[in-house]
């Protein structure tokens, strides 16, 4: 059966956190060489990617994820423009690697349609809803405007992933791309001990470990209560290490069940 698949690329997968602006271009070949072989199977595509080092550094400096602040606001304005460009700069490699694979695609920056924060921000996903099958459409986390003193806020790409699950017609699989770990761990993967977790709801203990000051987004913990979310309508939610696509063609087109974990309501 052929569906719509809703992918979701993190930023520690395509970009090293640690590096201002550095991305892994062989990693998102290896991803949209995953993507053209869905596509070519009759399957739509939604990619949402992280920002990873092209957008988490500069917004901790400037605390943009708390919106603006006295005494600063003006050198926030500066950061926020840079980083929506920087973001657009990121899209730029996926955009350009999907079309080395004679894809067509088009970039929706989040800072262009979408208010507020969480997953309830608001903006129309018709342009998602009604793209052909054969185009594949790509958005990113993102600063974007909030009504209210705060000004703006970042629109986390795991927000992106729920709207774009429930509400875009025809979503059989959302499926999260992890660039750490096999899947859900029950500790934090370089942890010793660490064991993938085959199954996850909300009712299971993990301890989890947010490194704040690479990520202002939530990290995994986020991840999960997204993905539980998008699991209450969508049958195929999973977290998978993108450092394996094959196992994403293996669970779309093959209907292999793959290492990974499975996300419960």
């Amino acid at each position: 059966m052929h569906s719509t698949v809703v992918i979701k690329m993190g930023g520690g997968l395509i970009t090293d956190k640690s590096k201002h602006k550095s991305v892994k271009p062989d990693v998102i070949d290896s991803l949209t060489t995953m993507v053209s072989v869905l596509v070519e199977r009759g399957h739509s595509v939604i990619l949402v990617h992280g920002a990873g080092s092209f957008g988490h550094l500069t917004a901790k400096e400037w605390g943009l994820s708390g919106g603006v602040k006295e005494g600063i606001a003006d050198k926030q304005r500066e950061a926020v423009i840079q980083v929506r460009g920087d973001m657009i700069e990121l899209s730029g490699y996926v955009i350009s690697s999907l079309e080395g694979k004679g894809l067509q695609c088009k970039s929706r920056p989040p800072s262009v349609w979408a208010m507020g924060t969480g997953s309830d921000f608001s903006g129309s996903l018709e342009e998602f809803s009604e793209s052909p099958q054969n185009e594949v459409m790509v958005t990113f986390g993102d600063v974007v405007e909030k009504d209210g003193p705060s000004e703006f806020g970042i629109l986390s790409g795991d927000d992106l992933m729920v709207r774009l699950s429930i509400e875009v017609p025809g979503v059989e699989y959302s499926i999260f791309l992890l660039g750490d770990s096999p899947g859900m761990m029950d500790r934090p993967p370089d942890r010793d001990g660490a064991a993938l977790l085959d199954v996850w709801s909300p009712g299971v203990e993990a301890e989890t470990f947010h490194n704040s000051e690479e990520d202002v987004t939530g990290g995994i913990e986020l991840k999960a209560r997204r993905a539980a979310e998008i699991a209450r309508k969508v049958p195929n939610v999973w977290f998978i290490d993108g450092r394996e696509p094959d196992r994403v063609v293996d669970l779309v087109v093959g209907g292999i069940l793959p290492i990974g974990t499975k996300i419960l309501p």
